[in-house]
């Protein structure tokens, strides 16, 4: 992850960046697993966004 910087905060994020790549930086509020998919809460100092990720994705 060296390297990569934030491109929003968890509170800008607007549809517009559906299907884009971006960077946030936060920490986990809440985690929720349902099986097929995992649900996180990011949070930061701007707000919440709520992160979709596939179980066997390896997120860093």
């Amino acid at each position: 992850m060296q390297g990569l910087h934030r491109t929003h905060g968890c509170g800008t994020i607007s549809e517009q960046e559906v299907g884009k790549e971006v960077v946030l930086c936060g920490w986990v509020e809440r985690r929720r697993d349902h099986g097929g998919l995992i649900f996180l809460d990011l949070r930061d100092r701007s707000g919440v966004v709520q992160v979709v990720a596939s179980p066997d994705h390896n997120v860093e």
